[in-house]
């Protein structure tokens, strides 16, 4: 979620939820028959956004087959995540975000970490990705010894939304010099640079990939950077062309971890699958858990799938059977 938001994208992201809501309570009466996918095995959700509630984010990883989560929260949060996780043993660990533009960040992530997160993220700030205000991050999730995740976007979906963590192209240049730090890659510029031919022009392109793009590039180069499979952004990436996707998940298996990033009320594809990104409509009615699982697992082997949805995340979160 944006720690520096305008108040149009807060109003918007509450319309949005509403709408989740009522939408939910149209359709999950009708879906709830729907039975969890059996996928062969453990699978952890690496970028499960915290919901209000004790049992919402299992709600959703029990209707679309996930074994275990990664939480995606604020630093804030300590004691709501507490709960869950007495709740559910070890179902959940959780991350931690933070306003990064304000003076006391370094200190707030630090403590979420003191207080049991097991990393940072997801960033997301109208800052450049390397600026000052994200190089302290790094500096401090490499001291630390946690992973990173930023949110790379180029274009906004809406009005008034921003852009996060810009230059990605120029990325290498951090990979270079924060060698100690592991950075998980996100979102729209991240995965739209899987091809050569991005030119931050839009949010989601479409078309066959052209090979060399510097997402693949950087992916082979530098052991400290990963990719977060998740939201529109990585199932569209993947889905553009399915020779290139077969090739990717090949070369990078044991750079990949599936995530979700998905907003649906039950796992089954209820309420807003995508919430506060109008431009993610092709997911509409569908949950992004679902629908990226089957296609990482239609397109590799059953041993590289396992790497992506389980073997991956378990070596950067401590996660238990």
């Amino acid at each position: 979620m944006s720690t520096h938001e305008s108040s149009k994208g807060v109003r918007r992201r509450e319309f949005l939820a509403a709408a989740a809501g009522l939408a939910s309570v149209a359709v999950l009466g009708a879906q709830s028959s729907d039975p969890a996918p059996d996928w062969g095995g453990p699978v952890v959700d690496t970028h499960l956004h915290l919901r209000e509630g004790l049992d919402a984010n299992y709600a959703h990883c029990q209707g679309c087959g996930v074994s275990h989560a990664v939480l995606r929260a604020r630093d804030t949060a300590v004691e709501q995540v507490r709960a869950i996780r007495a709740k559910y043993p070890k179902t959940f660990v959780w991350t931690a975000s933070a306003d990064i533009t304000k003076p006391d960040a370094e200190a707030a992530l630090a403590a979420a970490i003191k207080n049991g997160a097991v990393g940072f993220g997801e960033i997301k700030s109208h800052v450049a990705a390397d600026g000052p205000e994200l190089r302290r991050m790094y500096a401090l999730a490499a001291d630390l010894n946690v992973s990173i995740m930023v949110h790379f976007q180029e274009v906004p979906h809406f009005d008034g939304e921003g852009v996060f963590a810009t230059g990605f192209k120029q990325f290498e240049a951090v990979l270079k010099a924060f060698p100690k730090t592991r950075f998980i890659g996100h979102a729209d510029a991240f995965w739209a640079n899987v091809s050569a031919d991005y030119a931050n022009d839009v949010d989601y392109p479409s078309g066959p990939i052209v090979r060399g793009g510097i997402t693949d590039k950087l992916l082979g180069d530098y052991p400290n950077l990963f990719g977060d499979v998740s939201a529109n952004s990585g199932n569209n990436a993947l889905s553009r062309d399915a020779a290139f996707t077969r090739d990717f998940l090949q070369r990078h298996q044991d750079k990949l971890m599936f995530g979700s990033d998905c907003s649906c009320a039950d796992g089954r594809g209820a309420g807003v699958a995508q919430a506060n990104n109008p431009r993610a409509s092709r997911l509409a009615g569908k949950c992004v858990a679902r629908e990226t699982l089957a296609l990482l697992k239609r397109s590799t082997t059953p041993e590289v799938f396992r790497k992506l949805v389980w073997d991956n995340a378990r070596r950067q979160f401590p996660i238990e059977m």
